[in-house]
């Protein structure tokens, strides 16, 4: 090969080089600016957040093993709010709000409510803790829908987890209080975790 068309064949090849190496440039750095613009929208979502101005202390008495009552419910503060429950070997827990609807969710007798409450209608009657947690007033604060449809439901299943007709009708002010007090935000996330629930805030129960 003469030492001309070597030179054409090395600028040829230079030429593919540089032009390659461009086109990987530009293309990475589309694939970059792609994924900072979808990391911006996700920071900028907006987020939900649910809160409670009031809140509730329910008293909860194992009756008989496996049936719970709801014995009283007194207003407090949302951060003093949670369940005080009285098992029937003697011994007494204390649930937060979180640990409550920890509870609430993992029953079958009550997710069942929170994935599709819709759907729940006419459903049996259970009688154990996370049914008095649900149905009481507390219900509220862990995830029970305050809509208007939903309050047959409230009344149907309500009126069996407490533990006489007085005592759920004198708490029926409590539960209305809570109920109205719900609050329903909505803000761009700024870092950490948000939301009622997220802060897991106790007032001194356990969680």
């Amino acid at each position: 090969m003469t030492p001309f068309r070597r030179r054409a064949v090395l600028r040829r090849v230079k030429d593919i080089t540089l032009s390659t190496t461009l086109s990987l440039a530009l293309l990475n750095g589309s694939v970059l600016l792609q994924s900072c613009g979808n990391n911006r929208r996700d920071e900028e979502a907006e987020r939900t957040e649910t809160r409670f101005d009031r809140g509730v202390r329910t008293y909860i008495t194992e009756t008989q093993p496996g049936t719970f009552k709801i014995t009283d419910e007194v207003p407090v503060s949302p951060d003093k709010a949670g369940a005080i429950v009285n098992y029937a070997d003697g011994h007494r827990d204390t649930l937060s709000v979180a640990a409550a609807k920890r509870l609430v969710e993992s029953d079958e007798s009550t997710r069942s409510y929170l994935n599709n409450p819709g759907a729940y209608q006419n459903q049996p009657h259970h009688s154990g803790l996370s049914s008095a947690l649900l149905w009481g007033g507390l219900g509220y604060m862990l995830g029970r829908s305050t809509a208007p449809q939903y309050r047959d439901d409230a009344q149907q299943y309500g009126a069996g987890v407490y533990a006489n007709r007085g005592v759920y009708e004198r708490s029926s002010q409590v539960r209305e209080s809570v109920r109205s007090s719900r609050v329903v935000s909505t803000s761009r996330p700024s870092g950490g975790r948000g939301g009622f629930f997220g802060r897991g805030r106790s007032g001194g129960f356990s969680s």
